[in-house]
């Protein structure tokens, strides 16, 4: 018994022997851990902040970079919209270009067959203006007398009946009146009258004769021994001649026979007959108003004849006015 026990406590001694070596080599290892774990702990934060704070300092720099590099790049991108933009512009500019030098070039094309065809519409023109010339001036010269148009289709004799028409220049008056007639074969109408609007044949006060050979020998036969008050100024004869005669679409001339003006002013005389004389629609008088002058008071004048100046210059001016001719008789013999 007393072996078994011994051998039981010698088995429990190494058992405690071994734990106890155990737990001492555990707290062993428990105090070197305490003593060297702080020192490297305390170093590794210090590593750990120092590297977070580079990688935020680095962050910070990386961030800014960004921000730069994306203002560059928003820049970079509107500098590439507007390169877009105007190399769209430069492409439409160019296309209208090309559609304007290709209408440009057709354009060309069509001018020159245009011009061709104008030159020679030109010179066919011509040719037809030259024949048309021709014959228009062979009209003229067949429709004009002494240089005064005769296409007319009435006709009023306005005749100065004074004193020195009545005793020098009559025969002459006579004379011219036949032969005016003559250039005219066929009129719708006649009238007589002297400066200040008396007519010869009273009976036809205000209507026109009608043109027959026998009216035109009882024209002439009267004027032989017609007498009627005179003024030397055909003022009132005109504008009763233009008022009571003058139709839309009626051609009239007006001769004045005549050989002196006696009016204080022709210039006054002149314009009066401008109101009266009015232009058409078409720029032209109503009546067309000619004169003949008789060289009485060149025959008989003292002073060189200055009244019959006087009275061709009035009536060149208002001849020419009037769209009519003035002839000045240089003798009783020679129209």
């Amino acid at each position: 018994m007393k072996n078994k026990r011994r051998e039981v406590e010698g088995i429990s001694l190494s058992f405690l022997d071994v734990v106890s070596c155990g737990f001492g080599a555990i707290i062993l290892l428990l105090v070197l851990t305490k003593v060297f774990d702080p020192i490297v702990l305390e170093e590794t934060i210090e590593d750990i902040t120092a590297y977070l704070e580079q990688l935020e300092a680095q962050l910070f720099d990386i961030r800014g970079e960004t921000r730069e590099l994306n203002r560059e790049m928003i820049r970079k991108e509107d500098e590439k919209i507007d390169e877009l933009e105007r190399l769209a512009q430069l492409e439409a500019k160019l296309e209208a270009l090309k559609g304007q030098y290709e209408a440009t070039v057709d354009k060309s094309k069509i001018d020159n067959t245009i011009q061709g065809q104008l030159a020679e519409a030109k010179q066919k023109m011509t040719l037809e203006l030259q024949k048309l010339l021709v014959e228009y001036q062979k009209q003229q010269e067949a429709n004009m007398i002494g240089g005064i148009p005769v296409d007319s289709e009435y006709v009023i004799f306005l005749i100065d009946t004074s004193g020195s028409m009545r005793s020098v220049a009559w025969p002459l008056v006579i004379r011219k009146v036949s032969e005016t007639l003559a250039v005219y074969p066929q009129l719708k109408g006649i009238q007589v009258m002297n400066d200040q609007g008396h007519y010869m044949f009273p009976r036809f006060a205000g209507e026109w004769i009608v043109d027959t050979q026998q009216r035109r020998r009882e024209i002439i036969e009267r004027l032989s021994f017609w007498q009627a008050q005179s003024r030397s100024n055909p003022t009132n004869g005109i504008a009763d001649a233009v008022g009571t005669f003058y139709r839309p679409g009626r051609k009239i001339s007006i001769y004045v026979f005549g050989d002196d003006f006696k009016g204080r002013s022709f210039s006054g005389v002149i314009d009066r007959i401008d109101q009266i004389n009015t232009e058409d629609e078409n720029g032209e008088r109503l009546v067309r108003i000619h004169g003949i002058g008789f060289p009485v008071q060149f025959a008989n004048a003292v002073g060189g004849g200055a009244t019959g100046y006087r009275f061709a210059h009035f009536m060149r001016v208002l001849c020419e006015r009037n769209g009519g001719t003035f002839v000045g008789l240089n003798s009783f013999g020679v129209f």
